[in-house]
């Protein structure tokens, strides 16, 4: 559930009850989205580049080393290509530098590949987030990411910041501003929403003319490792 917010945005204060079965059949939409990715873009890319390496073979076996020449240069930005989308969306999804490197390395890498895709500049201070459980980390991460995403639809904005401090003993605050033009999506807050419910914590938001900031105020701070 979230709280109001000071500035008059748009919040949500009581949990619609069927937002959960919602995210998860918009999660189940995602997969759906990805499988189709992988199936029309990085499969069929490979492919093809298969099929460039089984014509360089023979035409080297004939000979014809500058044809042969041409065809792997080809596979060769195929293959770099279809790297930098697996790259890109492995980004989008839990990246296993989560696993491996803890929170801020992976926000950090998923901030910096989007930023220099929008010109966006990027502030993150979150490194207290890397002592909390892997299920809340990955949790905190969709969060981030989400925002993230929804901003660049608004805007994109020119400036976004992730920021974790505890004001109160035992309680985390992660706060996300960004300066993209237009107030947050409704739907796009109440899915923002419902992640910080899961992880049993309040969801503030407040927009004006400079942007808008979101509080999420996680208390317990769990380790569910």
């Amino acid at each position: 559930m979230t709280q109001p917010s000071t500035g008059g945005s748009p919040t949500i204060e009581n949990a619609d009850p069927e937002l959960a079965e919602q995210v998860l059949a918009a999660e189940q939409d995602e997969r759906r989205r990805i499988a189709l990715f992988l199936h029309d873009g990085p499969v069929q890319s490979l492919a093809g580049v298969a099929l460039m390496l089984d014509a360089s073979l023979d035409l080297i076996s004939r000979g014809e080393q500058d044809q042969a020449r041409e065809i792997l240069d080809r596979a060769l930005a195929r293959t770099r290509t279809t790297v930098g989308e697996l790259r890109d969306l492995s980004f989008n999804l839990e990246p296993v530098a989560l696993r491996d490197h803890g929170f801020t390395a992976a926000v950090d890498a998923l901030m910096q590949s989007r930023g220099r895709e929008h010109r966006i500049e990027v502030t993150l201070d979150v490194a207290m987030i890397d002592a909390l459980g892997e299920r809340t980390q990955a949790a905190l991460y969709q969060i981030v990411r989400e925002a993230l995403e929804e901003a660049i639809r608004r805007g994109p904005p020119s400036r976004f910041e992730v920021t974790a401090t505890t004001d109160l003993p035992g309680t985390l605050r992660l706060v996300i501003r960004d300066d993209a033009p237009t107030e947050r999506r409704r739907r796009a807050l109440e899915v923002l929403g419902e992640r910080a419910r899961t992880l049993g914590a309040t969801l503030t938001l407040d927009h004006d003319v400079g942007g808008t900031t979101m509080s999420l105020e996680l208390r317990g701070q769990p380790t569910d490792n």
